[in-house]
């Protein structure tokens, strides 16, 4: 009998010291926070909260100095008077259409070439993808030596060939080309690195049952290769695109939006308004609209690709 009675001593006791199910869930809740919550007060401090603050900025009329004046929407009613803005948009459009399709398809055909068994691939690989490892700072100071119309590299190329002599970052009609170039340069690396990990998911099975059935290496590739290289295309044209919108590194280590403002792009004017001419407010404004155009464009490239079944997300 007291065996009996010290046995069930025993069990209550033991489940006496198992937690109940509310402190279970907050142990597992006080342990995950533990992981996350590092990551997660980073991304409020330096994402969440600047863009709620930068928002509230735009409403209003702010030097940084002095009180700050709420204006309501004045600011973005501004934005569709200003002749300064629209050129600035027209300068970001023309290197978004210049750079895009270009780093797109140099991608698709290094990574193409890159792909095949040839001798020294993985030294050719890390050459096409060093330029991108390199920051845009130090790629844009590398170019304006080497886009010097005095002592320019580029210019001594041309000497030799029996070429004239070109102004490239100091002429309004070459300096958007020219950054253009300069950011192929750097960009495509990226580009030929996710293009060559999409090559090699292609079964190798398709492309044999393609060439046993009589196809060149030509219809292998359209009908077999560039088809599975749908996903990449999409999600490639929106990094890139965003890239575009982006770009302001290359100009300001370059030209600092010359000459007479023909490369300035919108987020550099976003710059010259806010951190030169003290117009935080306004500044804020435009690089609000900067970023609902592009999550406009985003959202519709991931609509049209499943709309058309390419399974980019």
């Amino acid at each position: 009998m007291s065996l009996l009675f010290a046995g069930r001593r025993q069990s209550t006791a033991h489940r006496a010291a198992i937690p109940s199910g509310r402190v279970r869930w907050l142990h597992r809740t006080l342990v995950g926070w533990g992981f996350a919550g590092p990551a997660t007060a980073l991304v409020v401090g330096l994402s969440i909260f600047p863009a709620a603050w930068a928002f509230l900025i735009s409403l209003q009329k702010w030097n940084g100095i002095a009180p700050a004046k709420p204006i309501g929407l004045l600011n973005y009613q501004f934005m569709a008077q200003d002749p300064d803005l629209f050129a600035a948009v027209q300068h970001t459009l023309v290197f978004t259409v210049l750079f895009v399709p270009s780093s797109i398809f140099l991608g698709m055909l290094v990574a193409v070439a890159l792909n095949r068994p040839i001798k020294l691939v993985g030294f050719y690989r890390t050459c096409i993808f060093i330029p991108f490892v390199a920051s845009a700072a130090a790629t844009g100071i590398l170019a304006s030596f080497v886009f010097n119309p005095q002592y320019g590299a580029a210019n001594s190329l041309l000497r030799v060939l029996g070429l004239p002599q070109q102004q490239f970052l100091e002429s309004q009609s070459q300096a958007l080309a020219v950054i253009c170039l300069i950011a192929l340069w750097g960009q495509v690396g990226f580009t030929v690195v996710v293009y060559l990990a999409a090559l090699q998911d292609i079964p190798k099975d398709v492309v044999e049952a393609a060439r046993m059935d009589g196809a060149n290496r030509w219809q292998v590739f359209r009908h077999v290769t560039l088809p599975a290289l749908g996903p990449v295309t999409v999600f490639t044209s929106i990094w890139q695109t965003i890239t575009a919108l982006q770009l302001f590194d290359l100009v300001f280590t370059t030209t600092r939006g010359g000459p007479l403002g023909a490369t300035q792009t919108i987020v550099y004017y976003v710059y010259t308004q806010a951190f030169k001419l003290t117009k935080f407010g306004y500044g804020s404004a435009v690089a609000y609209g900067l970023f609902a155009v592009t999550m406009l464009i985003t959202v519709g490239m991931i609509l049209y690709s499943r709309r058309s079944k390419i399974e980019a997300f």
